[in-house]
């Protein structure tokens, strides 16, 4: 199976920053991730990379939440500069969100995961997962006009 580590690793590292708000805890998590998966056989010649990857990540993302000393969220996210009121309005609308439902906007509007990708992950069939995420697109919409 051929992949692009690069783009792998950059998802992961996207994925662990939101969910951490730290980038230094989140760079230190996506690389324990990636270190679990090159000590593993069980996944590398399967096509559930990803899942693996991102189950990894977001148990390293627990843990790492459940120790003390937690930062505050920075000024500036990693990314594309947006207009400042729209991303403090974004950002405390995400914040509203349950912590399931900004990880799948985060895997799915970010990151760009494919929806078959996402519905293994999260145990449902892609057609309920999509409904999901657009009531919470929705919601997201309404609450910033």
């Amino acid at each position: 199976m051929a992949i692009d580590l690069e783009d792998q690793y950059d998802k992961i590292y996207r994925y662990c920053y939101y969910r951490l708000r730290d980038r230094e805890r989140a760079e230190d998590v996506t690389q324990e991730t990636f270190l679990r998966w090159f000590a593993s056989d069980t996944y590398r010649d399967r096509n559930q990379l990803l899942r693996y990857l991102y189950t990894v990540a977001r148990n390293l993302c627990i843990d790492e939440l459940r120790r003390p000393a937690s930062q505050p969220l920075p000024e500036e996210l990693p990314g594309r500069k947006r207009d400042p009121l729209l991303s403090i309005a974004l950002r405390a609308e995400l914040d509203r969100l349950s912590p399931e439902d900004r990880e799948l906007v985060l895997l799915r509007c970010v990151n760009v995961e494919p929806m078959g990708v996402l519905s293994k992950l999260y145990g449902q069939s892609r057609f309920a997962l999509r409904r999901r995420l657009n009531e919470i697109l929705k919601t997201l919409r309404d609450a910033l006009e």
